[in-house]
């Protein structure tokens, strides 16, 4: 009688959630208000990990694509409750046809990964465990110091704007470092304890900024499970519910507050300068953490789906693109280029480019209380290539997007470093890319994939290796053993 077979985490399984996922929107989308676009978006998931469903494919990038899925089926959502179609809201008609330009940018996208990285050779047995020679208190040692360089290089860019950039993209080496401590737990089954450490410091780390880093963690985490191919069990299951709830409370704490706790870090100036030192903002958080009764979850749950949908700001962009055309072909592309080629450390008198100044020329609207809030608002790489491109061509550039990420994708996949520790340099790299999906602008993107190309390629060269040996003569092993 043959051995049952074992339930794992991976692609395979996403694509059987995603199917009934599909199959139960199907059957609710007659009674929404916009029930093709409902079924459509519904089958969207599978449809995409289809495509890169492939073992070597990284998890990252089912990250990358389903985040922004996510972002644009919240729209649909959205018309739900508020019981009209995504045509006759506020932003006008063209967000219907926005959320379906969103979708096909996301199918092409998968076909450019698919395209690039569907000829990676499957790991060996030994490449794939070899993480697991090292000892966990030696990772979280790594992990640890990881985290200093990261506030090293934060500090550092602060001081010296010109190599803000780079240093961004050398302090994802916390990413990898947490990345590679949940693969090794995942598949060892050892150092829990001190992952679930390693978890509440990144949670807490992530409360006391300004912005909402505290969900990366639960990110990393979950497709660092995917990656490592635990076994699907009840447990497993339980975990999984218990994770997202614990995600959605938090979220859903951070709309009710954030609004007043950014303007009690800064003095209600239009900056992001923090000026409470960290024991007071701890204190401010626990009080509204004490008072968490108090908090209208209606109302802020709704914020926070209309907040994470971003198809409304493309439909404006369209409204107004169509009927005042850009005067100067390909602007967007041109100023991405130009901005990204010429590097600030090298031209310290460059313009800087505003995502909010771009928000105000294409879609003709009133930011104030973005900018009031210290933050920046952006149309998203999506519709500015719809301001050069229009409908079908810009699924070209988006084409092209998805072809350059994927490059370099492909060339950390292929350095001789363990299985795992290339999946958590992909991880970093596509949160460093597109951790703010649909809202990263053009030249955004292109800046983070050509200096995190530069960075991570020497670090992967230089300062990789020596943290490996240092693993394994912790561990005792020989120099040998390392790739």
């Amino acid at each position: 009688m043959p051995a049952p077979t074992v339930a794992r985490l991976d692609f395979a399984l996403l694509q059987r959630v995603s199917f009934y996922f599909a199959v139960v929107n199907l059957f609710a989308a007659p009674f929404v208000p916009d029930p093709f676009s409902y079924a459509v978006g519904g089958m969207i998931p599978y449809a995409l990990l289809s495509i890169i469903g492939m073992p070597t494919m990284p998890k990252g990038v089912a990250f990358f694509l389903l985040w922004q899925w996510a972002q644009a089926f919240s729209r649909v959502l959205q018309s739900v409750f508020d019981g009209e179609s995504m045509a006759d809201g506020t932003y006008g008609p063209d967000v219907l046809p926005a959320y379906w330009y969103a979708l096909c940018s996301l199918i092409v996208l998968a076909l450019a990964f698919r395209l690039v990285l569907g000829g990676i050779k499957l790991p060996t047995v030994r490449d794939y465990y070899a993480h697991e020679r090292w000892r966990a208190q030696d990772l979280i040692l790594v992990y640890v110091g990881a985290i200093a360089a990261s506030v090293f290089c934060t500090l550092v860019s602060r001081q010296v704007g010109s190599l803000d950039q780079p240093l961004y993209a050398a302090s994802q080496v916390k990413v990898v470092a947490l990345f590679l401590l949940c693969t090794y737990v995942f598949t060892t089954g050892r150092g829990g304890g001190m992952l679930l450490a390693a978890i509440l410091i990144e949670i807490f780390v992530g409360f006391t900024g300004f912005l909402s880093d505290f969900r990366a963690v639960f990110i990393y985490v979950a497709f660092a499970a995917i990656a490592a191919r635990i076994k699907w069990t009840f447990t497993a299951s339980a975990a999984a519910v218990i994770w997202l709830s614990v995600l959605l409370l938090l979220a859903l704490f951070w709309t009710s507050v954030k609004v007043e706790y950014r303007d009690y870090l800064t003095g209600e100036t239009e900056s992001q300068q923090i000026r409470v030192p960290l024991g007071e903002r701890m204190a401010y958080l626990g009080d509204k953490a004490l008072n968490i009764g108090e908090t209208k979850w209606g109302e802020t749950s709704y914020m926070l789906l209309i907040r994470f949908a971003y198809v409304d700001i493309f439909g404006s962009v369209i409204s107004v693109v169509d009927s005042t055309p850009e005067t100067t072909p390909m602007r967007q592309w041109k100023d991405a280029l130009s901005h990204v080629l010429q590097p600030r450390i090298l031209f310290p008198d460059k313009a800087a480019l505003s995502d909010t100044d771009v928000y105000m020329r294409l879609t003709r609207a009133d930011p104030t209380e973005q900018v009031r809030l210290g933050t920046s608002i952006s149309v998203g790489y999506m519709a500015e290539n719809y301001v050069d491109l229009g409908f079908p061509g810009m699924l070209a550039g988006i084409f092209v997007i998805g072809v350059l990420l994927a490059l370099v994708i492909k060339y950390f996949m292929q350095r001789q470093l363990p299985w795992m520790l290339r999946e958590g340099i992909v991880m970093a790299f596509v949160f460093n890319a597109g951790g703010t999906g649909m809202e990263m602008s053009l030249p955004k993107i292109l800046g983070s994939v050509l200096m995190f190309f530069l960075v991570w390629s020497l670090i992967a060269k230089f300062g990789l290796p020596m943290v490996m040996r240092w693993l394994d003569q912790r561990a005792g092993l020989p120099r040998t053993t390392t790739l």
